[in-house]
C-alpha cells in the first residue's frame, strides 16, 4: 500500500512538473498583445487561408486565356477466326477560347475583387478583435489600479481597527464603534478578495482573444496613463473625424467591393446572350496494329486538323434573361447597402466623438472629486486618531472616498477606451 502511494505521487509530482514546463510566461504592453493576437488567432489564420484559396483562383482564373493541351492514347483487343488481334493509336489535340461574351475577362476581374475584398474583410476583423483586446486590456489595468487604492485603504483600516481596541480598552468608545470598525476591515478586506478574482477572471479573458493557452503566465505592463489630457488636445474636429472614417473604414470599402462584384455579375449574366467561338487543332500520330499470328504493321496516315466552332445560344427557356434580372437587382441592393453603410459610419463616428467628449468632462469631474474626498478623509482620519470625530463620520468619509476613488479609475479608462475607439475609426495606430 505504501509504495503504491508513492508510486503515484512520484507520478503527479512528475506531471506536474511537466506541465509547469509546458506553460510560458509573458509580460506584454497592448501594442505587444496585439502582436500576438495577429500571429496566432485562429479566425485570423482562416481567413488568411481562405484569402490563398482566393488567390489560387484568381490565378487559374487568368490561365483560361491560355489554350489547352492533351494527348490521346487508344489500343482495343478483338477476337476474331484468326485469334486476337490488338491495335492502338495516338493524339494530341488544342483548343482556346477566342470569345465567350467577355465571360473570361469577366471572371478574372470577379476573382481579384474577391481577393482584394478578403484583405479588406481581414482588416475589419483586425478592428474588432483591436477594440476587444482593448477593452480587455483597460479593465485589466482598472482593477489593477483599483487593487493599489484598496489594499492602502484596507492598510488603514487595519490601523483604524487596532486604535479602535485600544480606545475601546480604554473605555473612549462604545462596543459598537469597534464593531463598525471590525465591519469596516472585513468589508475593505472582501474588496481586495473580489478585486483580486476580477483581474484573474479579466486576465483568462485576455488569454482567450490572444489565442493563449490559458496556463501561460501572463503579465501586464502598465502605460503611463497621469496625464491624459493630451487626448482631449489632440482630438480633431467632428467634422475631420468622419472625413477620416469616410476613407478608412473597412466596412465601407466592403461595400465598395460588394457593388463591383455585382456589376461583374451582370456583365458574366449578359454574356450568355453573345455567342462562343472556339478554335481546336489535332494531329493523329497512325495506327499500330497486331493479328492473330503476330505480325505488325503501321495503317493510316498521320492526320492534322485545324478548325473553328461557334456556339450561337437561340433559346433557354428565359433562363439566361432572368440571371440578367437578378443580377441587375443584387447590384441595386449593394448600392443600397453602401448607402445605409454610409449612413451608419457617419452616425457611428458622431456618436464615438460624442463620447471621447462625454468620458473626458466625466473624468475632470471625477478627477477633482477624488482628489478632494481623498484629503478630507485623510483629514478625518487624523482627526479620528485624536478623538475629535466619530467612528460613524469617519466610516461615512471613507466610504464617500471609496465611491469618488471608484468612480476616478472607472472614467480614466472610460477616457482611454472611447479616445481609442475613435482611432480605431479613424485608421490610427492603436497604441498606449
Amino acid at each position: 500500500m505504501k509504495l503504491r502511494i508513492r508510486i503515484l505521487t512520484l507520478l503527479f509530482l512528475v506531471t506536474g512538473s511537466l506541465m509547469a514546463q509546458e506553460s510560458s510566461s509573458y509580460r506584454f504592453s497592448l501594442e505587444d498583445c496585439l502582436r500576438f493576437a495577429f500571429a496566432n488567432s485562429y479566425d485570423r489564420k482562416s481567413m488568411q487561408l481562405t484569402g490563398q484559396s482566393l488567390e489560387t483562383t484568381y490565378e487559374q482564373s487568368k490561365q483560361q486565356r491560355l489554350p489547352s493541351l492533351s494527348a490521346s492514347v487508344g489500343q482495343n483487343f478483338s477476337n476474331n477466326e484468326n485469334g486476337w488481334s490488338t491495335s492502338g493509336n495516338v493524339g494530341v489535340g488544342s483548343s482556346v477560347t477566342i470569345y465567350q461574351g467577355g465571360n473570361i475577362n469577366n471572371t478574372i476581374e470577379q476573382s481579384r475583387l474577391n481577393m482584394e475584398r478578403n484583405d479588406v474583410q481581414l482588416e475589419r476583423y483586425d478592428n474588432q478583435l483591436t477594440m476587444q483586446i482593448l477593452q480587455s486590456f483597460l479593465t485589466i489595468l482598472g482593477n489593477q489600479e483599483k487593487l493599489k487604492y484598496q489594499l492602502e485603504v484596507l492598510n488603514t483600516s487595519r490601523e483604524q481597527l487596532k486604535q479602535g481596541q485600544v480606545r475601546y480598552n480604554a473605555g473612549s468608545i462604545l462596543e459598537s464603534d469597534l464593531l463598525l470598525l471590525e465591519a469596516q476591515y472585513y468589508s475593505d478586506s472582501n474588496n481586495v478578495v473580489d478585486t483580486r478574482i476580477n483581474i484573474g477572471n479579466n486576465l483568462l479573458d485576455l488569454k482567450v482573444l490572444l489565442s493563449m493557452e490559458p496556463t501561460d503566465d501572463l503579465e501586464i505592463v502598465s502605460p503611463d496613463t497621469d496625464n491624459l489630457d493630451n487626448l482631449k488636445e489632440t482630438l480633431p474636429t467632428e467634422e475631420e473625424a468622419i472625413s477620416m472614417a469616410m476613407e478608412y473604414m473597412p466596412d465601407l470599402r466592403m461595400s465598395d467591393y460588394d457593388i463591383r462584384l455585382a456589376e461583374k455579375s451582370v456583365d458574366l449574366a449578359r454574356g450568355n446572350y453573345f455567342p462562343s467561338i472556339s478554335a481546336n487543332a489535332n494531329v493523329g500520330m497512325g495506327v499500330l496494329s497486331f493479328d492473330g499470328d503476330g505480325n505488325s504493321k503501321w495503317y493510316g496516315k498521320p492526320t492534322e486538323s485545324v478548325g473553328v466552332s461557334m456556339s450561337i445560344p437561340i433559346y433557354s427557356r428565359g433562363q439566361t434573361k432572368a440571371n440578367v434580372k437578378k443580377s441587375r437587382i443584387a447590384l441595386e441592393q449593394a448600392q443600397l447597402d453602401y448607402e445605409q453603410s454610409q449612413l451608419e459610419v457617419r452616425q457611428t463616428v458622431v456618436q464615438a466623438y460624442r463620447n471621447v467628449v462625454s468620458a473626458y468632462n466625466a473624468y475632470k469631474v471625477s478627477q477633482v472629486k477624488e482628489n478632494a474626498y481623498g484629503k478630507s478623509f485623510n483629514a478625518y482620519n487624523i482627526q479620528y486618531q485624536y478623538g475629535s470625530i466619530t467612528t460613524v463620520e469617519l466610516l461615512q468619509q471613507q466610504n464617500n472616498y471609496l465611491n469618488a476613488l471608484n468612480a476616478y479609475i472607472q472614467n480614466k479608462y472610460s477616457l482611454v477606451m472611447q479616445r481609442k475607439i475613435l482611432d480605431v475609426y479613424m485608421g490610427k495606430k492603436i497604441e498606449l
